[in-house]
């Protein structure tokens, strides 16, 4: 494929994405702000809907990376464990960064889960809205945005945690499945 095509192929994905992240349902009562814009809704996640949000940020990364024209990602129950962890202790520290509260890192994390692979790079972010609408907000940063396709990338890991207020605590982590070089072992 041609540098422009893969380009145009990359941006109307992107644009899908967003696309679905604006959806709602049409028969809901919107309410208008002094503005007159529509006032914005909390994005309520029931947990018996986690693997279904799992598979939608998989299947929406996956799109992103086809139309950058790297390899597919699947999903990793280790690296999965790793995000669930990193979310909940986010929002326990209230503050979204890499590092736990035991000063541990993504590669720490990802290794205590079991992760056999090299761990290439964690999304991390505080919002209240979806997953689809989270996924278009790192693709609109480059450092975020490679993470998501990098070419390297083989397993997807992603969690997320939901305070009562509504806020929600996304990870995303992706990992080369032991392809790419040694595993994150230290003396390694």
């Amino acid at each position: 494929m041609a540098p422009m095509d893969t380009r145009r192929s990359f941006l109307v994905s992107l644009a899908g994405v967003l696309a679905l992240s604006a959806c709602a349902d049409p028969l809901a009562r919107v309410t208008l702000g002094a503005d007159g814009q529509p006032l914005p809704v909390l994005y309520r996640i029931d947990p018996a809907d986690t693997s279904r949000i799992q598979f939608r940020v998989l299947d929406s990364v996956n799109s992103l990376r086809a139309a950058a024209g790297v390899p597919a990602l699947q999903l990793n129950a280790e690296l999965t464990a790793a995000a669930a962890t990193h979310s909940r202790d986010m929002a326990s520290q209230n503050r979204p960064w890499h590092f736990g509260s035991d000063g541990s890192s993504p590669i720490d994390r990802a290794q205590t889960a079991g992760y056999r692979g090299t761990v290439l790079g964690e999304n991390i972010s505080e919002t209240y809205e979806s997953e689809l609408e989270t996924i278009a907000a790192w693709m609109t940063q480059a450092d975020t945005r490679e993470v998501i396709t990098d070419p390297a990338g083989r397993d997807l890991g992603v969690a997320f945690f939901q305070e009562d207020s509504g806020k929600i605590w996304w990870t995303l982590v992706v990992g080369d499945g032991g392809t790419s070089g040694p595993a994150n072992t230290p003396g390694r």
